[in-house]
């Protein structure tokens, strides 16, 4: 059976991560999310506490990110970052990448770095898994580099990785989710991020193998409306 707009609701993490969100934005966020069966709400830290209020006793999960958006804080701000996330409400953490010291073909560091966020989320206190995403901001890298951030990623005991963080020179591609998902198989997940609009867009990241997306237009997307908003994804 042919997917249908509203059957997405739960694939998507209702995205707004631009610097001039207000609470207001947060509160309408929120409240889309519930209304629609988002996965969950993708945040920048400040607002977990109001998100994690307003989602309370829902399905809707609270997604923060760390190290956003340039992925260059050292490792022990990201850990630090991803404790007092989940210690405020966060279940999910998207983390960007060390993109410079891969460039650098620093991998251990890379690696390293990775796992710490990782081992954070197992020393916050919490009871439930968190699920951790790693933002490789493919748009920098070349097809054998996204291979190796994704096997790094996997290695460290990431439980996604995800394209782009919406602040880099480019989003999501048809052609980088589906090297994405053949290299890590089925054994974790993919997270298409960045510039996906509206359902079509939406159903040719799934069908490259996406099995959750980020973006601010999630309603249009469920609702089959097309171009809802431009967004920082």
């Amino acid at each position: 059976m042919a997917i249908k707009p509203r059957d997405m609701a739960k694939m998507i993490d209702h995205t707004i991560l631009k610097p001039t969100a207000t609470v207001e934005d947060i509160k309408k966020l929120c409240e889309e999310a519930r209304d629609y069966e988002f996965a969950s709400v993708c945040i920048n830290p400040i607002f977990v506490p109001l998100a994690a209020k307003l989602l309370a006793n829902t399905s809707v999960k609270v997604t923060t990110v760390i190290g956003f958006p340039l992925g260059a804080n050292t490792t022990e701000t990201k850990a630090f970052e991803t404790r007092n996330a989940i210690k405020n409400g966060a279940q999910e953490i998207d983390m960007v990448m060390n993109i410079g010291a891969f460039k650098s073909k620093a991998f251990d560091l890379v690696k390293a770095d990775i796992k710490a966020v990782v081992d954070a989320t197992k020393t916050a206190g919490v009871t439930s898994d968190i699920i951790v995403k790693v933002i490789l901001e493919t748009c920098y890298l070349d097809n054998d580099e996204i291979k190796m951030a994704c096997n790094i990623a996997k290695e460290a005991g990431a439980d996604f990785v995800k394209t782009s963080t919406g602040f880099g020179d480019g989003g999501a591609t048809v052609e980088d989710v589906s090297l994405m998902r053949k290299t890590v198989g089925r054994e974790i997940g993919v997270k298409a991020s960045g510039g996906i609009r509206n359902f079509e867009q939406a159903l040719a990241m799934l069908d490259a193998g996406a099995n959750r997306l980020g973006t601010s237009s999630g309603v249009a997307i469920v609702t089959g409306k097309g171009l809802e908003e431009e967004d920082n994804y």
